[in-house]
């Protein structure tokens, strides 16, 4: 397709991609004339990845594609090898931890579920990472990664099965699944799980989104841990998008506070100051909550307003992470990073070396991002059924689906069940690959 509008970015990215997408080739529907409420009515309760949802509510993404947006911010990654201390390093991770959860926000598009079989791939020399995923699992739907510093620094790995759970006003996305980053250099390995993600407002009103739940973070050479909490916002706003928490050592010792919001910046400052501010803060909570008595306990419909849109910043502390502003045509684009918006990018040279069952190549999702919406949604049908009837003819044939990068076994940190990366993706020598498209 012509690029319209692409400004000639300088960097130079995957696959020797002279340029970086800045934009897509068409702007998005408006989503108005759907009612979600017709579709979800007959759901409450249920598990959401058994429902067919309608094309016009998703993204032009794979959710293999939407889970590489992890990698945006990898300079953290790279800044916590650098480090020597274990308690720096340990700040570097929890604002990479953070930093990978911050395209959530206003991300209300429902990705593509990735169909069995289907990967992904990314390259970034400018980044230095290289990243490949597979969704490994239909029912339950598992999509798994692996990413490697493109100069053997780290990698990062995990599988994630976003449990979504439908309650009515809200949708809930519980990512259920272990992320694992090793420091090469310091034979290190952190390991954690994301916090839990929901989308208000499905039936009336504008869609907001919230994430909340403790994310542990735990040094397994050190036995150090990070322990963070994302806030649930409240009913008066006041506790929206915020993070904080401690980095411990292994007797439970608080070592630093960090506190900040996952869609702006985490800073890290000395225990003692945090807490001496925490007790202010709720004083003066309090002689304000007396001179007004307030009873209503209702989650909040509209999007409540953040206090200031900016986190305090207490004396002393020490910026560790700054998300990088969305683009100015954002809104009209899915309110997509420019990261995000160069992750369906294809030209001839990728599409010699890509698998055939690489998301690019995936015929709903490039029909939606060139805003052919009819095209799409007929295309989603034809998959999705080309899909159940693979299923159907497996199934009497009595042969198991075999993943192709990934296999399942113990996390060698955590002992718990995971999907682990078998190698050879990158020898780019694909033969026997399923037909999925």
């Amino acid at each position: 397709y012509q690029k319209s509008g692409v400004e000639e970015a300088a960097t130079a990215c995957s696959h020797s991609l002279k340029k970086i997408l800045t934009s897509l080739p068409s702007p998005m529907f408006s989503r108005n004339d759907f009612s979600i409420w017709s579709i979800l009515r007959k759901c409450i309760g249920m598990e959401l990845s058994k429902i067919t949802m309608p094309v016009i509510f998703n993204e032009p993404l794979s959710f293999l594609q939407r889970l590489t947006e992890y990698m945006e911010h990898t300079y953290l990654i790279h800044k916590a090898s650098s480090l020597s201390s274990t308690t720096e390093r340990m700040q570097c991770v929890a604002a990479f931890a953070v930093s990978a959860v911050a395209s959530q926000w206003e991300r209300t598009g429902k990705p593509f579920n990735p169909l069995l079989g289907e990967t992904y791939e990314l390259i970034r020399d400018d980044l230095g990472f290289r990243l490949l995923s597979e969704q490994v699992s239909h029912h339950p739907p598992i999509s798994a990664f692996y990413a490697e510093g493109l100069n053997n620094d780290f990698v990062f790995h995990g599988s994630i099965y976003p449990k979504l759970k439908f309650w009515g006003k809200s949708v809930e996305a519980e990512p259920k699944g272990t992320m694992t980053l090793e420091l090469l250099e310091h034979s290190e390995a952190y390991t954690w799980t994301n916090p839990t993600c929901c989308v208000h407002n499905i039936i009336v009103g504008k869609l907001w989104i919230e994430q909340y739940g403790n994310v542990e973070i735990t040094n397994h050479k050190t036995g150090e841990k990070c322990v963070l909490s994302f806030k649930p916002c409240g009913l008066f706003g006041k506790e929206l998008h915020k993070v904080e928490g401690y980095i411990q050592d292994k007797s439970k010792k608080k070592l630093c506070a960090l506190y900040g919001k996952w869609t702006e910046c985490l800073y890290s400052v000395d225990p003692a100051t945090f807490e001496a501010y925490k007790k202010n803060d709720k004083k003066s909570a309090e002689e304000k909550k007396s001179s007004k008595q307030m009873g209503n306990t209702e989650e909040p419909d509209e999007m409540p307003l953040p206090d200031s849109e900016s986190v305090y910043v207490i004396p002393g502390s020490i910026l560790l992470w700054k998300i990088t502003p969305r683009p100015p045509n954002s809104a009209q684009m899915y309110n997509f990073t420019s990261f995000a918006m160069a992750l369906n990018e294809l030209d001839k040279e990728m599409e010699s070396v890509i698998p055939k069952t690489d998301c690019r190549l995936r015929p709903d999702i490039r029909a939606m991002e060139n805003g052919e919406i009819d095209l799409a949604s007929e295309e989603k049908k034809r998959l999705e059924e080309k899909q159940r009837t693979a299923r159907k003819n497996r199934s009497k044939s009595e042969e198991d689906w075999k993943t192709r990068w990934f296999h399942q076994g113990p996390n060698p940190y955590t002992g718990t069940q995971d999907w682990l990366y078998s190698g050879n993706y990158w020898d780019r020598n694909y033969f026997n690959l399923p037909d999925i498209y």
